[in-house]
């Protein structure tokens, strides 16, 4: 789909598969007194001012990987791949999830994220869940969600929070969410209890389709963190932004070139140096990005780059490259 002239800026086009080049890395002081110009406020006249934001990690040749033999999605997560100091975490949950909901509730349960790739560093990585429910949840699904998810971040020291997302198995494999949520629950969702969704949904391959109804709505979601941005005063609320704000940007970023480099990454460093490799003008802010989405605290200004400067361009270069994501009732 093409996009109009003022809205999109073009990049150098690059072959499908661009040799890598040196890493360039900067400490996080370094970013703040080489970024942020007239009044600490980011500068947006050139964007390659964003210097790369801490080490960022690059894989020795940036070869697509994350498929199977045949080319498809491979699913990245595993029990087996749990960190030991994260075990005692899984078990708690799985026994939380039986009690609170039941057999005649709950169609099946999943992890996603560090934990079960096993990735999760303690203290850092939060826990991630997905439950399947037999109905649309209601109320008292989330009421129950939300006292497991206090339970055990309350109960266990390595987690940084908790976060359970309810859906029926009718929405999940509906043909609306076959390549967002459909896939989400295939490729980046690990069984913890029940039957495995992913056996009646298809394969996957990095497409244009898959990335259109993954991230094709990104638009939608910046007013909402530019009223955020204005409506936070403490630290915790900027973190869960930032953090929000950091990881949505870097994957709308990567899945924007995914269907070229031909592969898949759930690696916030990985998928902001990819994406650096056909946008190298808004590298630095990318890497800024995935900074901000791992950081302990996140700067305004920073924040303030991310929403008003680098998410809208991303936006519109989406929808000129993809196209829209299907709309929702």
């Amino acid at each position: 789909m093409a996009g109009g002239d003022d809205a999109v800026t073009r990049e150098p086009s690059l072959p499908d598969n661009p040799q890598p080049e040196e890493a360039a890395a900067a400490d996080h002081q370094k970013i703040h007194q080489g970024t942020l110009a007239h009044g600490g406020r980011p500068s947006t006249r050139r964007v390659n001012r964003w210097h790369p934001a801490g080490p960022v990690r690059h894989s020795a040749v940036m070869q697509p990987k994350g498929l199977d033999e045949d080319g498809f999605i491979a699913r990245e997560g595993d029990l087996a791949r749990v960190p030991a100091a994260f075990a005692p975490v899984v078990a708690a949950a799985r026994a939380g999830i039986a009690a609170a909901f039941g057999p005649d509730r709950l169609h099946s349960a999943y992890l996603y994220g560090s934990i079960p790739r096993g990735t999760a560093v303690p203290g850092v990585s939060d826990l991630d869940v997905l439950l399947a429910l037999r109905g649309e949840p209601a109320g008292p699904d989330h009421a129950a969600a939300r006292r497991i998810e206090a339970a055990l971040d309350a109960r266990f020291p390595v987690l940084n929070g908790a976060g359970i997302l309810l859906f029926s198995t009718a929405t999940l494999l509906s043909d609306v969410e076959r390549h967002d949520l459909g896939w989400f629950v295939a490729c980046l969702c690990t069984p913890l209890a029940g039957p495995d969704l992913a056996a009646r949904l298809p394969r996957y391959r990095p497409t244009s389709l898959l990335a259109r109804e993954t991230n094709g709505d990104l638009g939608d979601e910046i007013p909402r963190w530019r009223d955020r941005l204005r409506a936070e005063r403490g630290d915790a609320g900027l973190r869960v932004l930032g953090r929000r704000v950091g990881r949505r940007l870097v994957r709308t970023g990567f899945t924007l070139v995914m269907p070229r480099w031909g592969g898949w990454t759930s690696d916030l460093g990985e998928s902001a140096a990819v994406f650096g490799r056909y946008y190298p003008s808004r590298a630095g802010q990318m890497n800024a990005a995935a900074a901000t989405g791992r950081a302990p605290a996140a700067e305004p200004a920073v924040l303030t780059m991310l929403i008003d400067d680098l998410g809208p361009w991303l936006a519109a270069e989406y929808t000129a490259v993809h196209g829209r994501k299907t709309p929702r009732q």
